[in-house]
């Protein structure tokens, strides 16, 4: 109960239901609100301290944290209903594995290859399966491009997106697999993968970080093209 508390108050602030300096309703009315123990919504409100979304101030109260001031990385599971926030985390994705494409086709190992390899006849398996291989696909896409991460031998650049795959897990994992059906599931989609596959494996830096750019670009489109996403 704590975590679904949690969830929504972040959700509330990330959306600015809740803004920057305002002060959090009473444990009691929160309580009341939600439907739970006073306990419960201080366990919330104790883990949204400890992303540094919210701060307690003394004989006071607890209150909305400065974005400046946060200490935690958040999507809100709105973002994947509204098509301009997907659009921007995509971007923000594209830049980042971008740039990872190329630093790998530097790096590479024989291994990493042929990891990857087996990660793309994962993705290409699981089309003959229909519905029930999207959750496969989506896993094997996944680990296609956390290994061109690991390949880069840029610490970060995996850490960051190894993050980002984690928070889309623990809180989004239902919608992205219903994502990746919509928008990643056909033979053409492969053919954008391959592309960023062969780059990588004849050690071509420009050519893994356009073919990146390129499959990103056209998820993007494809993103713009659904009738069942809010525009705002």
């Amino acid at each position: 109960m704590a975590d679904d508390v949690s969830q929504k108050l972040s959700r509330m602030i990330l959306e600015g239901d809740l803004a920057a300096g305002e002060q959090l309703p009473t444990e009691q009315s929160l309580a009341e609100s939600f439907g739970v123990a006073r306990t419960v919504v201080r366990e919330a409100v104790s883990r949204l301290k400890h992303d540094g979304l919210v701060d307690s101030r003394q004989g006071v109260g607890a209150f909305v944290a400065e974005p400046s001031a946060r200490s935690a990385f958040r999507i809100s599971p709105a973002c994947f209903e509204k098509r301009q926030k997907l659009l921007e985390i995509l971007q923000l994705r594209t830049g980042i594995t971008s740039e990872a494409a190329g630093l790998a086709a530097l790096h590479r190992s024989d291994a990493d290859v042929d990891f990857m390899s087996q990660s793309y006849r994962e993705m290409e398996s699981s089309l003959l399966k229909g519905d029930e291989g999207t959750e496969k696909h989506l896993l094997a896409e996944r680990a296609f491009y956390q290994r061109i991460a690991e390949a880069s031998g840029n610490q970060y650049i995996k850490e960051f997106l190894s993050m980002l795959d984690t928070r889309i897990d623990l809180e989004l994992r239902s919608v992205a697999i219903k994502n990746a059906r919509v928008t990643e599931w056909s033979s053409e989609v492969l053919t954008e993968h391959m592309a960023v596959l062969d780059a990588i494996r004849q050690q071509d830096e420009n050519a893994a970080s356009q073919a990146v750019r390129y499959h990103y670009t056209l998820a993007a489109q494809r993103l713009a093209d659904r009738a069942d996403l809010a525009d705002t």
